[in-house]
């Protein structure tokens, strides 16, 4: 199931770098099921949790505006859009996993998971850029939020 899971983050990272990629071309025909679509058959024999890429691919994109917000401050040196697409992508599909899917996902495993992501398909720095903003997610945002709401 893990290695499953992997490989979803893979093609989830995979389609929404294209998505982004295309947008920012401005592609007026883009849809991310149909890119979704054909990077999930790439994989067919692979992945048998499907339900779980296209979740997380579209959790991600309906959360974008949120997880961008919630990013800025974690990363303050390095504005948005001067983080390198790839590293980005990979910080809001940490990011929303942490913030969205803790009840499925560990925090520790999904830190985990982008951090191997940013080291397969980043620079030479991006896992410990990665790690760096997203254990500070961890610490500001998720274990905060968990302390507040075990006060009342």
């Amino acid at each position: 199931m893990a290695s499953n899971r992997h490989l979803g983050r893979i093609v989830a990272l995979q389609t929404l770098y294209e998505y982004e990629f295309r947008k920012d071309a401005g592609d007026k025909n883009l849809n991310y099921k149909d890119i979704l679509e054909r990077n999930l058959a790439e994989y067919k024999s692979s992945i048998d949790d499907v339900v779980f890429v296209d979740d997380l691919v579209s959790g991600v994109l309906s959360n974008t505006a949120k997880l961008d917000e919630e990013l800025c401050p974690l990363a303050p040196e390095w504005p948005l859009e001067q983080i390198l697409r790839i590293d980005r992508t990979v910080l809001r599909i940490g990011l929303y996993e942490l913030l969205f899917c803790a009840d499925s996902v560990p925090p520790k495993v999904a830190i985990n998971e982008a951090v191997e992501l940013a080291k397969a398909f980043g620079s030479d720095n991006s896992g410990k850029f990665v790690n760096g903003v997203l254990g500070t997610a961890l610490r500001n945002l998720v274990e905060e939020s968990d302390s507040e709401n075990k006060q009342f």
